[in-house]
């Protein structure tokens, strides 16, 4: 059975959105992306597996090292898909906004 993993899941975990800004600016091995964890290496292999499997990271062989790095397509992808609910909400901000103006106005 092959379970397609969806990329809204994998985001939602905390340490893996905290994977994803380590590896943004620059490709890290599992040791070193394990290392800023203060928890098992099985368990940071098994967050990199989702975050491989939703397309979120690449690997990449370096000789024995395999190095993991940002998939910057497919985070636009998400971005693009969260970006009308983001102008949707900053636009009700706003509204409400202007309405406490004008109701301390009074």
């Amino acid at each position: 059975m092959n379970l397609r993993r969806d990329v809204f899941q994998a985001i939602a975990d905390p340490t893996r959105r905290a994977i994803l800004l380590l590896v943004a600016t620059q490709a890290m091995t599992a040791g070193v992306i394990a290392s800023n964890f203060d928890t098992a290496r099985p368990t940071v292999s098994k967050h990199l597996q989702i975050l491989t499997e939703c397309e979120l990271l690449k690997q990449e062989q370096n000789g024995r090292e395999i190095y993991y790095h940002i998939n910057a397509e497919r985070m636009k992808d998400v971005a693009d898909f969260i970006e009308p609910f983001r102008a949707m909400w900053e636009e009700r901000f706003n509204k409400l906004e202007d309405i406490m103006k004008n109701y301390k106005g009074n």
